[in-house]
């Protein structure tokens, strides 16, 4: 089986007595690839990529992927978007695999490179060779951004490791649920964050101006737990404040804590390792680094509080030392973390994840222009009850001259039961968070969206699709203040988890 681990499967749905069990299980795969190409001086260029791709039958994946510059004076170059993946079977430990990537992004234009609306394609035909569930390979790629002048066709390295994507049938939402293992893509917390870095009075950006004021990110950050007190993440953040908007930084995290007796208390430490620039920042190939102390408090009944500390180091000139604020909120049992294979119930959340193309009409440029720039993104939802449900959402533009904007968003919304007993509902979000890049006339990067939706849902065997058409406002909330209208489309996949 290409995409699968071997004795993979669709579980079946079952229900026992008012406990629903596992009702889903399908392959994924966590693939990372390194392509290296020059601009049009020479100048070389390499960008790492990484991708969650979910099986949707026994040959074809499909997932979110984000790509970020890792080396040559590139950093902040930033493009998300979604790989289709088919595969053939070669051998026993050997496949074929034929994968297409599309979506947005961009980083800091000049003459030498340029960007164009953001809109960027990279085909790939490789051969790897599997170690149990890891496996490794190379190939040939053809990269493009396909209104600028960085292109080029290369050699690619690829590797990654396969795994389950474990839930319940979605129509179960609000139900009781019982897994003995994690669900989704097996993530215990979800944490919404706000960063100050304090850079000292030598700082100065790429083009040599001062930083002479301190610098807010808000962002978001995954956890699993292996223990109560050591973790590994991936965590994301963007300028809200500084006048640094268009920076982004997407990291690996990893820590360790330790009880202070009964009190909730933990103290210990963390690193990150990433890539990260725009908004000027001088990050040089894109690599930063961070690490420090920090202090967490986890209630007993899930969310937790947690601060850290330290400083952040650049492969530029960039480094600082930093402040973070956390508001984290539990997304499994939280016995899961001292028992990961143990049999545990709760309640059973609707999970989506929204493949979305928006319009957004007469943004303001900082050239003092106004034009129509479409984005495309990624939303993922998880209802909190009956009628109410969180959101965070990411994504870059494709089209427009707006090539190098990216956005990262995150908030809560309303939605009906299904209207009549048919397979459409209705609801409203508002999302806050941040954005830049791609000359945007951003007043420091922070930004509202709020939006009202219509959705229809599949039936039968189509039951876990998603059809959501939203109308909304689009607004800087640093700069003048103003709300452009937004029109969104976006397909989405949902499952049931606890």
């Amino acid at each position: 089986m290409p995409v699968a681990l071997p004795g993979a499967h669709a579980a079946q749905d079952r229900t026992e007595g008012p406990v629903q069990r596992q009702a889903l299980s399908r392959p994924v795969a966590w693939e990372f690839n390194w392509t290296s190409l020059k601009a049009s001086d020479g100048s070389p260029i390499s960008l790492l990529g990484g991708s969650a791709m979910l099986a949707v039958n026994e040959d074809w994946g499909l997932g979110p992927t984000v790509y970020g510059a890792a080396k040559g004076d590139f950093g902040g170059l930033f493009v998300f978007g979604v790989t289709g993946q088919r595969r053939w079977r070669l051998g026993s430990n050997t496949h074929l695999a034929a994968s297409l990537f599309a979506g947005g992004g961009g980083g800091r234009s000049s003459d030498i490179v340029r960007f164009g609306g953001g809109l960027m394609l990279r085909p790939e035909l490789s051969v790897r060779t599997e170690f149990g569930r890891w496996y490794a390979g190379a190939g040939v790629s053809h990269l493009r951004f396909t209104s600028g002048n960085l292109r080029g066709s290369q050699l690619s390295l690829s590797f990654g490791r396969m795994g389950l994507f474990d839930g319940f049938d979605a129509t179960g939402d609000g139900g009781t649920g019982a897994m003995g293992m994690r669900s989704g893509l097996g993530f215990d917390e979800v944490s919404l964050s706000s960063t100050v870095y304090s850079p000292s009075a030598s700082q100065t950006s790429r083009s040599g101006r001062a930083l002479d004021r301190r610098l807010g990110l808000v962002g978001a950050d995954l956890r699993q737990y292996f223990t109560p007190g050591s973790w590994l993440g991936l965590e994301a953040s963007g300028a809200a404040k500084g006048g640094i908007d268009g920076y982004m930084e997407v990291l690996g995290t990893a820590g360790q804590d330790w009880a202070l007796g009964n009190t909730g208390l933990r103290v210990g430490g963390h690193v990150a390792l990433g890539l990260a620039g725009g908004g000027d920042m001088a990050t040089g190939s894109g690599w930063i680094w961070r690490a420090g102390p920090n202090l967490r408090w986890q209630s007993p009944w899930g969310p937790a509080l947690r601060i850290e500390a330290g400083k952040v180091w650049s492969r530029g000139t960039f480094s600082a030392p930093f402040v973070r604020a956390s508001l984290a909120m539990p997304l499994e049992p939280m016995a899961r973390r001292a028992e990961p294979d143990a049999m545990l119930e709760a309640s059973v959340h609707e999970q989506t994840l929204f493949a979305s193309v928006q319009r957004i009409r007469d943004v303001q440029f900082k050239d003092g222009s106004r034009e129509g720039m479409t984005q495309q993104g990624l939303l993922v939802t998880r209802t909190l009850g009956r009628h109410v449900y969180a959101a965070a959402a990411a994504g870059a533009a494709v089209q427009g001259k707006a090539g190098a904007y990216a956005y990262g968003l995150f908030g809560a919304g309303l939605r009906s039961d299904l209207l009549m007993n048919t397979g459409w509902r209705v609801g409203g979000e508002l999302l806050i968070g941040a954005g830049g890049g791609g000359g945007v006339g951003l007043g420091g990067g922070a930004l509202r969206q709020s939006e009202a939706w219509v959705q229809w849902q599949g039936q039968d065997a189509y039951k876990p699709l998603r059809l959501r058409i939203g109308l909304g406002r689009w607004q800087d909330l640093r700069g003048r203040g103003e709300a452009v209208p937004q029109l969104n489309l976006a397909l989405g996949y949902a499952w049931g988890t606890l």
